[in-house]
């Protein structure tokens, strides 16, 4: 994936890479299904793929209509590849030029599947720990354990308590795939 984190300094190197995909996700969120169809109908649309392959790709230029300043770096590109490349990519392997078929729209939107395994994991780690100090708390004799130390441990069952429900729902808000009611934006 092209992102200006793959150009950037060392500060993009102290957070996981999900992190960018949740901030990216407040800007594309689930537009992303309609971007990836959206590319797909530019790319046929505007190379007009099937008829580039019926004239060859060398005859790009009778195939594509590229008449503004815009179309410079496209226009540059075709004529370097026409040039260099004998007028297509070598992509090192048998490569039929076929769009892969588009994936389910859930599968798109499922980019940071380890992340979000990894944060479930520490949800019930922290409500383990809640439900087991309270237990500890609760079992243990007065002569083993003061008071101070029994405080503590509801004290830590209860932020343990506080943060695996505030991840509960950091967890669903980000990770799962909410569908926009565009009747209510």
């Amino acid at each position: 994936m092209t992102s200006f984190r793959n150009f950037a300094g060392w500060e993009y190197k102290l957070f996981p890479s999900w992190k960018f995909h949740l901030d990216n996700n407040l800007i594309i969120d689930s537009d992303l299904y309609l971007l990836h169809h959206l590319q797909f109908e530019i790319f046929i649309s505007f190379f007009e793929e099937h008829n580039l392959r019926e004239k060859g790709p060398q005859n790009w230029q009778n195939v594509c209509y590229v008449p503004t300043k815009a179309d410079a770096l496209i226009v540059g590109f075709r004529r370097s590849l026409t040039k260099y490349g004998g007028a297509q990519v070598d992509w090192g392997i048998k490569f039929t030029g076929d769009l892969p078929p588009t994936p389910a729209r859930e599968q798109l939107m499922d980019s940071c599947n380890k992340a979000y395994k990894s944060l479930n994991a520490l949800e019930i780690i922290l409500q383990i720990i809640s439900v087991a100090s309270i237990g500890i708390a609760v079992a243990a004799k007065e002569s083993v354990m003061s008071i101070a130390a029994r405080y503590s441990l509801v004290f830590l069952a209860l932020l343990c308590f506080i943060a695996s429900r505030w991840l509960s729902k950091f967890i669903y808000k980000s990770f799962h795939f909410h569908d926009y009611d565009h009747a209510f934006c």
